[in-house]
C-alpha cells in the first residue's frame, strides 16, 4: 500500500470517501456476521454427531448382553474414559499432586486436560470427583418396605411394588432404546394394578386400626401409671426406610395413603424402639390443639393423626386420580428432605447432617458466619462420626479467608464444642482439622489453626497438649512465613505452658524461647515478651529453675557474647538476651516475695494498704505485673509492707532467694558491666534500663541497701590510683554511666 503522504490521483479510493462507500463496508461486516453464525451452527451440529458417535461405540447387540445379564460389567466406553481421565486429573491437581499430573498427562498424551470440549463437546462438565464422592450415598437403593405376612404378597411381587418416597435412585439420563421404553411402560401397569391392590388392603387394615383405637384407649392410661408401653398397632403404614430407623413422617405417604373416603383414620407409628429419652418427646406432627388435649400421660411414642372421611363413594383410584394434581416434588434430593418432618431430637441431626453441606456453598461469604451455630449443634449431636468429620471440615472451609472477627466467632464455636464434648473427642475430631490446614496456602487460615491451638489447649488431654499440639506449634513456627501466623503462634505456645504440666519437655521450651526471642519481626518477639516468656517463667519458676537455670543461663550467654566480641560485638544478640532478662524481674521479685521470712504471717486482715501508682514500672503485659503473678493487688500490699519492714529492720538472714539476688546475681551483672566498653552507646543505654528496672521493682530500701553499695566498692578510687591502670579501666568501660543512669537517677530525679 502506498503512503498516505505520496498518494497521487489515480491511486485514491474515492468510495472510501463517499456515502456508498460506508454502505458497502456495512454490508460486508453483515456477511461476515452471517458465516460467522453459520460456522458456530455447524460446529455446534458436529460436536452433537461426535459425541453421538463415541457414545454409540459399544455395539448394540453387546450393550444387550450386559443389561440382561448384570453381573457382567460393561466395558468403559472412550468418552466415559476420557471423561474420567478429565476428572482425575482435575483431583490430582487441586490436591497438590502435581508430579502424579504430570505422569498421568503423559500417559494420556492423546487427550488436551486444559478443555472439557476435548472430552465430550456438547456434553455438560460433572461435579468434580470430591463432590460426586460427596453425593453417592444419596443415590443408593434402600431396603425393601416390610409388609405383614397376613397381607399374603409374593417376594417377587413385593419386588415391583409402588416405589416408597426417597428409594427411587435419581438418574439424568432418559432410556433411549425402544426396548427400555417397553420394559418401563410394562413396570408401570404393573404398578398401577398393584397400586389398587394396596389401596384396598389399606381400608382392611385401617378398619382394624380403628377398632384398635378403641381398645387401645380403655387401658391407656391404666398401661402408663404402670410403666408398660401401649401395645403397638397390628399393622403399620409402611414407611420409607432411611438412615434414622424410619423416625420420620412421610408427608407423601401421608396424602396418598389417608385419602378421603379410604377409612375413618391413618395411624403413623414410628418404628423405632421405644426409648426412654422419647417418653418426653411428642413425636409425630401432631397440631397445637391436639397436643394441649393430650394429657402428660398419653405422650407416648405412638401418637395418632386423625383426618375427617367426607361422606363420599369414589373409588381409590379416582382420588390418587384427583392428587396427583396437586403440584408436589418428592422425587429429589430436596424434594425428599422437604417431604419428610423430624419428629425426634436424633432425626432432626440427620437432617441437617444431610442438608447443611447443600446450605453452606449458596450462602454469601459475608454472611457465612451465620451458619455455625447450627453446624456446631449439628457437628455435637449427630451420631454418625462421619457426617461430624464432614461438619467440621466445613467450619474450618466456611470462609475461605476469614478476617479476625469471622475467626474469633469460629474460635468460640470450637471452645463450646470443645466444652460440650470433652477431651477424647477434641482429639479426635478437632485436631485432625487443625493438622490439615497447617501448610493452608492462605495465611488467614493458618492463622486460624494458629489461634484454635491455644483456644483448645485447655480442653485437650494432657499428653496431646505437650506432645502433638506443642509439635504443630514448633513447625509452624520454624516454618510459617507469615509474621502475623507466628505471633499467633507465640501466643499459643504461651497458654500451652500454662497448662504444660510435663516436666521433660522445659528444655524443648527453652529452645522455643530462644528460637522466639531471634526472630526477626518485631510482632513475634513483642509477642514472645507479653505472653510467652511470663508464662514459661511461670512454669520455671514451679520447677525451681528460674534462678538455678533460666536467668544464669541467659547471664552466661551474654558473657560469650562480650569474650567473643571484642574486635565487633553482636548488639543485636546482646539486646535479645538482655530484653529477656528484663523481663523476667518481675516473676523474680514474686519469687522473692513468695519465699521470703514473712509469706506465712501474710494475712488480708483489717485496712490494706494502698500500694503507690509510680512503685512499679509500667508493665507492657497484664502477665507481667507483679499483682497478677502474686494473685491479687491486696495480697501484694500486704507483702510489700513486711517486705519493707523486714529489710529495714531485720535484715536478710535466711531469705535465700533474696541472698541470691544480692550476692550472686548483682556481682555478675556488675562484673559483665565494668566489661562493656563505654563507646558502646546502644549496650549501655539498654543496661541502664535492665537495672534502673531492677531498682524499681525491688525498691528503695534495697537500691540504697544492697544495689549501690556493690557499685560504690568497685568505684572507690583513691588519688594515686587515678592515673593507674586499674583506674583507667573502670573509667573507660561503661560502669560509671550506667551505675549514675541505671541506679542513681532511680529514685533522685
Amino acid at each position: 500500500d502506498r503512503a498516505g503522504s505520496i498518494s497521487t490521483l489515480d491511486s485514491l479510493d474515492f468510495a472510501r470517501y463517499s456515502d456508498d462507500g460506508n454502505r458497502e463496508t456495512d454490508e460486508r461486516v453483515a456477511v461476515l456476521e452471517f458465516e460467522l453464525r453459520k460456522a458456530k451452527e455447524t460446529i455446534q451440529a458436529l460436536r452433537a454427531n461426535l459425541t453421538q458417535a463415541a457414545e454409540n461405540e459399544v455395539p448394540l447387540q453387546e450393550r444387550k448382553n450386559y443389561k440382561s445379564s448384570p453381573e457382567i460389567q460393561e466395558p468403559i466406553r472412550p468418552l466415559e474414559k476420557r471423561a474420567l481421565n478429565f476428572l482425575v486429573n482435575e483431583f490430582l491437581l487441586k490436591n497438590s499432586y502435581k508430579l502424579t499430573s504430570i505422569t498421568f498427562s503423559d500417559e494420556n498424551h492423546d487427550q488436551d486436560f486444559e478443555l472439557w470440549d476435548d472430552v465430550g463437546l456438547n456434553i455438560p462438565k460433572p461435579p468434580d470427583l470430591l463432590q460426586l464422592y460427596r453425593d453417592f450415598g444419596n443415590h443408593h437403593v434402600t431396603a425393601r418396605d416390610v409388609v405383614d405376612v397376613s397381607v399374603g404378597v409374593e417376594d417377587d411381587e413385593l419386588e415391583a411394588a409402588t416405589p416408597i418416597l426417597g428409594s427411587v435412585p435419581v438418574f439424568e439420563t432418559a432410556p433411549q432404546s425402544i426396548e427400555q421404553c417397553l420394559i418401563v411402560q410394562k413396570l408401570e401397569d404393573q404398578i398401577s394394578v398393584l397400586n389398587s391392590e394396596k389401596w384396598s388392603l389399606m381400608e382392611q387394615i385401617q378398619r382394624l386400626e380403628s377398632e384398635i383405637d378403641f381398645l387401645k384407649n380403655e387401658n391407656f392410661a391404666v398401661s402408663t401409671v404402670y410403666g408398660v408401653a401401649p401395645h403397638p398397632p397390628l399393622k403399620q403404614v409402611p414407611l420409607s426406610v432411611s438412615e434414622d430407623n424410619g423416625r420420620y413422617l412421610d408427608i407423601k405417604s401421608s396424602e396418598n395413603d389417608s385419602k378421603p373416603g379410604t377409612a375413618e383414620e391413618t395411624s403413623f407409628s414410628s418404628s423405632a424402639e421405644v426409648d426412654s429419652r422419647t417418653k418426653d418427646d411428642t413425636l409425630n406432627s401432631v397440631p397445637c390443639k391436639e397436643t394441649k388435649k393430650l394429657s402428660s400421660s398419653a405422650q407416648s411414642t405412638n401418637a395418632v393423626v386423625h383426618f375427617d372421611k367426607p361422606n363420599r363413594k369414589l373409588s381409590p383410584a379416582f382420588h390418587q386420580a384427583l392428587l396427583s394434581f396437586c403440584r408436589m416434588s418428592a422425587d429429589s434430593r430436596l424434594g425428599s428432605e422437604v417431604s419428610r418432618i423430624a419428629d425426634s431430637e436424633k432425626s432432626v441431626m440427620l437432617m441437617l447432617g444431610r442438608c447443611l453441606p447443600h446450605i453452606v456453598p449458596n450462602v454469601l461469604l459475608a454472611k457465612r458466619e451465620e451458619l455455625i451455630p447450627l453446624i456446631l449443634c449439628t457437628a455435637c449431636l449427630h451420631p454418625e462420626p462421619k457426617e461430624r468429620d464432614q461438619l467440621l471440615h466445613i467450619l474450618f472451609n466456611l470462609i475461605k479467608r476469614p478476617d479476625d472477627e469471622q475467626r474469633q466467632m469460629i474460635l468460640t464455636g470450637c471452645v463450646a464444642f470443645a466444652r460440650h464434648v470433652g477431651p477424647t473427642r477434641v482429639e479426635a475430631e478437632l485436631l485432625p482439622q487443625c493438622w490439615e490446614q497447617i501448610n493452608h496456602k492462605y495465611p488467614e487460615r493458618r492463622l486460624l489453626v494458629a489461634e484454635s491451638c491455644g483456644a483448645l489447649a485447655p480442653y485437650l488431654p494432657k499428653e496431646i497438649r505437650s506432645s502433638l499440639v506443642l509439635s504443630m506449634l514448633q513447625q509452624m513456627l520454624m516454618e510459617d512465613k507469615a509474621d502475623l501466623v507466628r505471633e499467633a503462634v507465640i501466643k499459643s505456645l504461651g497458654i500451652i505452658m500454662g497448662y504444660i504440666d510435663d516436666s521433660d519437655k522445659y528444655q524443648q521450651g527453652f529452645e522455643l524461647l530462644l528460637s522466639a526471642l531471634g526472630d526477626p519481626s518485631e510482632r513475634v518477639v513483642s509477642a514472645t515478651h507479653q505472653v510467652f516468656l511470663p508464662a514459661y517463667a511461670a512454669w520455671t519458676t514451679e520447677l525451681g529453675n528460674l534462678q538455678f537455670h533460666l536467668i544464669p543461663t541467659l547471664l552466661n550467654k551474654i558473657e560469650k557474647l562480650l569474650r567473643e566480641g571484642e574486635h565487633g560485638l553482636d548488639e543485636h544478640k546482646l539486646h535479645m538476651y538482655l530484653s529477656a532478662l528484663q523481663s523476667l524481674i518481675p516473676s523474680l521479685f514474686a519469687l522473692v516475695l513468695q519465699n521470703a521470712p514473712f509469706t506465712s504471717k501474710a494475712k488480708l486482715q483489717g485496712e490494706v494498704p494502698q500500694i503507690e501508682v509510680t512503685r512499679f514500672p509500667r508493665p507492657i503485659s497484664p502477665l507481667q505485673d507483679v499483682a497478677i503473678i502474686i494473685g491479687s493487688r491486696e495480697q501484694l500490699a500486704v507483702l510489700l509492707q513486711l517486705y519493707d519492714y523486714q529489710l529495714e529492720h531485720e535484715g536478710t538472714t535466711g531469705w535465700e532467694t533474696l541472698l541470691w539476688v544480692v550476692n550472686q546475681l548483682l556481682p555478675q551483672l556488675i562484673e559483665i558491666v565494668g566489661k562493656i566498653n563505654v563507646a558502646s552507646t546502644a549496650c549501655v543505654h539498654e543496661f541502664s534500663r535492665f537495672f534502673w528496672r531492677l531498682c524499681r521493682t525491688f525498691g528503695k530500701i534495697f537500691t540504697n541497701a544492697k544495689v549501690k553499695p556493690q557499685f560504690q566498692e568497685i568505684l572507690r578510687l583513691s588519688e594515686e590510683n587515678i592515673d593507674s591502670t586499674a583506674g583507667n579501666g573502670v573509667l573507660t568501660k561503661a560502669t560509671v554511666p550506667i551505675y549514675a543512669t541505671g541506679v542513681l537517677t532511680c529514685y533522685i530525679q
